[in-house]
């Protein structure tokens, strides 16, 4: 329990004591006492009045007093109006030191047997291009909060829906087949994913001449959009598709197996990984199937041209397009056939998908008709729903010229990662393959960092340049700090600094020292550890990996702003100096594991 839990409930006994009565723990507000004040914690006592029948400040006075006295922690105390500044005692502070110290995942918590199941799904890719700048922030967004759900004490299964059919992938395969001459990766020299993509493009580009040319013979846009002899050919191919036809199956697994090697590289440079990839080739006729089910049971309607619909205004919606008049499934159908495989393979207890919000009413429908189906899951699913990110206009050109490719844009960090490093200095004494491995994992830090401090809710523009940056708030100036500790953890003459009092309490626990002290700033950057733990905790309620992302980027100021007032390895009094480097490492801690909760590495030297 950190000091804050421990006051809180403390104030909650000085009530009962002092008043008689007992109040609901969020009744007592506990905050950072303000610079000017002399303090560390403040409590405002204006809920507690109605109690006390008493002015503010008397009402203060009272509740201080029975906390000096009776609560070891609270050294002394002063009151300035309504508001209760307590000083927390030298020994609590150090205990608090000691406790961090001794959790190497101090402030996360373990999941047990009885933890719920959270499944999260994320990147959703289409095969018939590359991953983009879009696709970068949804799945560093899914591997984040994976990892946030995880350290808050969940089981937790990441999960990928790949879109592998439907007349897109038609499109590049028709394409490949009249004008790629059997070109493959391997004969090519190009990603898998890369080469697909590319056969796209060549798609629209015949099909935009074909319906230029009908245009040019007097037909109308829509119309030629519709008879232009390519659509007609890649919509014969999907039908071909859907019946089982050997060549175009065989076409299919054969250029999706390519897609997927390319994926599975950008995924690993990414630093992304999937616990099951579920494929919409396997998951739209169990949806077919299942609204089917839902039709008998009187869930959904039948209209007359045989399309099938589920009405919504009872729930101020409107109604619901389910299965088209031919029976074919559209995108809602095979979110429903998808969540009943993965209910089949796993107890869920909450589902969270990240996807754009553009898809908010998707969802919000998508809610309702899993709890109409009966997924216990359904009404209480999430939306992890996240803005759109670009790039400023002329920062990088994309292949395509109008999509920022995912490959291009981590290229583009590692090098810009490398050349800064070079031009400050910080590579002089590294091998060319230490410098190649730092830069790549300060080039990915920066790209992570900068998107996922940002709260997910907002559109964002992403600047490559500013986020490679080494001051501000930025992944660069917090990997360095901790590159920093560690450097000076490795030239202190004690290499595991420890706190002792005494033999034989508390045996491989540091414990304090009789009549230390900790100065100001040290208890800062105690009491900023401590929040660790909470900061854990509210980004799992909130969905928020920007809020581990600002955590960090405080502790490191705070660390930063200790480091400038104090000296660590030059202090003389050998006690202060083993609490400093004891600070120091716990910091090192904290932020290592804070910044793997958004999948960014810290270096041990930089």
């Amino acid at each position: 329990m950190n000091i804050e839990n421990k006051l809180s409930a403390s104030v909650m006994e000085a009530i009962k004591a002092l008043y008689g009565q007992d109040v609901p723990e969020k009744m007592v507000q506990l905050q950072k006492t303000r610079a000017e004040f002399e303090g560390n914690l403040t409590l405002v006592v204006f809920p507690f009045l109605k109690l006390s029948r008493k002015s503010p400040e008397a009402t203060a006075q009272e509740i201080g007093e029975w906390l000096k006295a009776n609560i070891a922690e609270v050294a002394d105390f002063n009151v300035v109006k309504g508001f209760l500044n307590l000083i927390i005692s030298q020994t609590a502070w150090l205990d608090l030191l000691n406790t961090i110290d001794a959790d190497p995942h101090y402030g996360e918590k373990a999941a047990t047997d009885d933890s719920p199941l959270v499944m999260i799904e994320y990147s959703s890719p289409n095969t018939n291009k590359p991953l983009h700048l879009g696709h970068v922030r949804n799945n560093l967004l899914g591997w984040s909060l994976a990892q946030i759900m995880a350290a808050n004490g969940n089981k937790v299964v990441k999960t990928n829906i790949v879109n592998d059919r439907g007349i897109h992938i038609c499109k590049s395969m028709l394409a490949w087949l009249k004008w790629g001459n059997g070109e493959t990766p391997e004969s090519s020299g190009k990603k898998g994913d890369h080469l697909i993509g590319d056969y796209y493009v060549l798609f629209d580009k015949h099909y935009r001449e074909e319906v230029k040319e009908l245009m040019a013979q007097g037909m109308d846009e829509e119309k030629a959009k519709a008879e232009a002899p390519l659509i007609k050919e890649a919509h014969e191919m999907l039908v071909k598709w859907e019946q089982n036809d050997p060549e175009v199956r065989a076409l299919w697994e054969k250029m999706n197996n390519w897609v997927y090697a390319g994926f599975d590289e950008t995924y690993k440079k990414l630093g992304v990984s999937f616990d099951k990839i579920y494929y919409e080739s396997q998951t739209y006729l169990k949806g077919k199937a299942k609204v089917e089910e839902g039709l008998s049971k009187g869930l959904f309607e039948r209209h007359e041209d045989n399309s099938v619909w589920a009405d919504l205004t009872n729930e101020g919606l409107d109604k619901k397009l389910l299965l088209r008049s031919d029976g074919t499934s559209v995108y809602m159908t095979q979110d429903i056939g998808t969540a009943e495989m993965r209910f089949n393979d796993y107890p869920i207890d909450k589902m969270i998908y990240v996807v754009g919000n553009e898809q908010n009413y998707h969802f919000q429908v998508l809610s309702i008709l899993l709890d109409r189906l009966g997924f216990k899951w359904g009404k209480e699913l999430v939306h992890f729903s996240y803005g759109m990110v670009e790039l400023p206009n002329g920062k990088m050109k994309s292949r395509e010229g109008t999509v920022v490719d995912a490959d291009d844009l981590m290229q583009l960090m590692v090098d810009d990662a490398l050349k800064t490093s070079i031009e400050l200095g910080k590579f002089a004494d590294m091998s060319e393959e230490e410098r190649n491995e730092i830069a790549n994992i300060v080039g990915m830090g920066a790209l992570k960092y900068f998107i996922l401090k940002v709260d997910a809710r907002k559109n964002m523009l992403f600047n490559p340049e500013e986020s490679i940056d080494f001051n501000g708030n930025t992944g660069p100036f917090i990997q360095y700090t901790h590159a920093r500790i560690r450097s000076i953890l490795r030239k202190a003459a004690t290499p595991d600094p420890s706190i002792r009092r005494g033999e034989g309490e508390a045996l491989g626990v540091p414990l304090l020292m009789e009549g230390l002290g900790v100065a100001p700033k040290e208890i800062e950057l105690i009491q900023k550890m401590s929040e660790y733990g909470a900061a854990v905790e509210q980004a799992g309620k909130d969905y928020s990996p920007s809020g581990i992302a600002n955590y960090c980027y405080e502790l490191t100021k705070v660390f930063n702003q200790f480091y400038h007032d104090y000296s660590i390895l030059n202090e003389p009094d050998e006690q202060k100096k083993q609490v400093r480097l004891i600070l120091a490492r716990n910091v090192a801690k904290i932020i290592k594991n804070g910044m793997a909760l958004l999948g960014i590495e810290v270096p041990e030297r930089m």
